[in-house]
């Protein structure tokens, strides 16, 4: 258990001293936020403030895993692996949007069939290199049957699972990007999940099924669960550290560099950890907003009509006259409930089986 603590400790201290830096560097070269002239008003006075942050978390989250391993002498998984990878790959494609949004002056970034093509070929890399690199006991990171708290009877076999893959990948980047407009507001929501997924990943170790002499229904089919809770811990650290510079008054944004990478992480511990479906538990904030889109987009279509003062939620509640400190809070107590929830669902899971 020590790789958990070395991680998140080192993601903390790395992006807790590396995001000023990145904030001074991207204030000298002038990569500063755009706001909408259409949103709340008192966003306008964060025009110009840093973009592009989610590099210091990133940086700090790689960082953290690479010197784990170098001081705990313990070897990388190949579990661990492709979620940074996941988690790397969506983020340069955020990276790009960002760079060509703000660098460039092109208030649209990446055209939308570049910004998807770039989103696809990560996700697809990663959906099909889950399918392989088996164990000794012949288990790949992921599983071609859906999960919950762990895998159940249904099959999808090798297409059904990328396609599926995908959805849960551009569902949950797209879900933390529409999260991020507030300050602090994706990256306290993010902490909190990875937090579960460390301690998820911790109780899949203790009860594996490789820790026993036979397998049977409460012990977990994972195949490494001790370095998905380092990854988890190095990205709750790292997050907790670039929320230090990032909650209200904000003095740097993540970007889409950040938002898409965190999306990209979360789906990938869902995935390897086989708890896909919980993930719309544990990140129920993100399923909100998310959803919050989807109903004012579908009910001006339908009739013409808007549900909400704004879409996302946060923005509706900014405008109807809550401070944005408040919107933040209340909406961190809310993704913490889910996450209690979420966290109870799944020992429950485990405890039924017993």
């Amino acid at each position: 258990m020590r790789q958990i603590l070395f991680s998140g400790v080192i993601g903390l201290f790395l992006s807790l001293i590396g995001t000023p830096l990145l904030i001074k560097l991207l204030a000298k070269r002038g990569y500063g936020q755009f706001i909408r002239d259409d949103g709340p008003q008192n966003h306008h006075s964060k025009r110009g403030t840093p973009t592009m942050g989610g590099i210091a978390f990133i940086l700090a989250t790689l960082a953290a895993y690479a010197l784990t391993k170098l001081i705990t002498g313990s070897q990388p998984t190949f579990s661990g692996v492709l979620v940074l990878f996941l988690f790397a790959g969506m983020g340069l494609v955020g990276f790009l949007d960002d760079y060509i949004k703000i660098v460039k002056q092109r208030s649209l970034g990446l055209r939308a069939k570049a910004k998807m093509a770039g989103q696809l070929a990560v996700g697809i890399a990663f959906a099909v290199l889950a399918l392989n690199f088996p164990d000794a006991r012949d288990l790949t990171p992921a599983s071609t049957r859906l999960s919950f708290t762990q895998d159940f009877g249904w099959y999808m076999g090798p297409v059904i699972f990328v396609i599926w893959a995908l959805f849960m990948i551009l569902a949950m980047s797209n879900g933390v990007n529409l999260t991020d407009g507030l300050d602090g507001l994706a990256t306290g929501a993010s902490v909190m999940v990875f937090g579960a997924y460390t301690f998820i990943g911790m109780w899949e170790h203790q009860e594996s099924c490789a820790n026993r002499l036979t397998s049977g229904p409460a012990c977990y089919e994972v195949r490494d669960p001790l370095d998905l809770a380092v990854v988890a811990a190095a990205l709750m650290g790292a997050c907790f550290g670039f929320l230090w510079w990032n909650t209200s008054p904000a003095k740097i944004f993540m970007g889409d560099t950040g938002s898409l990478a965190l999306g990209g992480a979360l789906a990938g511990l869902a995935i390897c950890s086989r708890t896909e479906l919980l993930l719309a538990v544990l990140g129920g904030l993100f399923v909100l907003i998310t959803m919050s889109v989807v109903v004012q987009v579908g009910s001006f279509r339908l009739t013409g009509k808007r549900v909400l003062k704004m879409a996302p939620l946060q923005h509706h509640f900014e405008l109807k006259g809550w401070s944005e400190v408040l919107v933040v809070v209340r909406f961190w107590l809310i993704q913490g409930i889910c996450v209690i929830v979420g966290l109870g669902i799944f020992y429950a899971g485990w405890a039924a089986l017993k």
